[in-house]
């Protein structure tokens, strides 16, 4: 008798997840069901929204003299995005990440950490490691190359958590690609239809 996977069995959750950073040229962790190491850094807790995965394309129709009806389409552009907001605000590496500092420059001296933000923040490009996990399916999203494009508010209040709500844009690397997946999904039978 063969078992056939139930639809559930393939209905994603995000029950679960997390995100991790790393220095620009550090390799993927591979697999999401794997705890990163150093020099991967955790993030730390996240909202409720966890991560929200981008698509963001622009196309052009290409429609023949003569026709009403276009007989091609280019994508023009193809942009992958994540989205996160970071709860843990005190976490070194999350204020490195919002204030575009370097982590050795967030070192507190007598308890106190100082730094000035810039009025002309420099390009801030690094490794972005997302996990997805919901039962047996395990989704790893490895950005070689992501930048935090997009920072929202932070609100400071007795009855919300504060937050730093970013947008990480993936930009190409060495080899033209944005985003690296590693998924782990319950098999499902060869289809065997005609």
């Amino acid at each position: 008798m063969v078992e056939i996977t139930r639809a559930a069995d393939l209905i994603e959750v995000g029950a679960d997840g997390g995100g991790w950073v790393a220095p620009l040229g550090t390799a993927s962790p591979g697999d999401p069901e794997v705890q990163p190491e150093d020099p991967y850094l955790p993030i730390g807790a996240l909202s409720e929204d966890g991560l929200v995965q981008g698509f963001d394309e622009d196309s052009q129709s290409h429609t023949p003299w003569g026709y009403t009806s276009p007989i091609r389409t280019s994508i023009t552009q193809s942009l992958r995005t994540f989205s996160i907001t970071a709860w843990e605000t005190g976490r070194v590496v999350v204020q490195s990440l919002q204030y575009r500092k370097d982590i050795a420059d967030l070192a507190p001296v007598s308890g106190l950490t100082t730094f000035a933000e810039t009025a002309s923040p420099l390009p801030d490009r690094r490794v972005f490691w997302f996990v997805v996990l919901d039962g047996e399916i395990d989704r790893g999203f490895y950005v070689p190359e992501g930048e935090i494009t997009e920072r929202s508010d932070v609100t400071h209040k007795q009855d919300e958590v504060a937050g730093f709500q970013w947008t990480i844009t993936a930009y190409p690397d060495a080899a033209g690609n944005t985003v690296y997946h590693a998924d782990r999904v319950p098999e499902t039978p060869a289809y065997t239809g005609s």
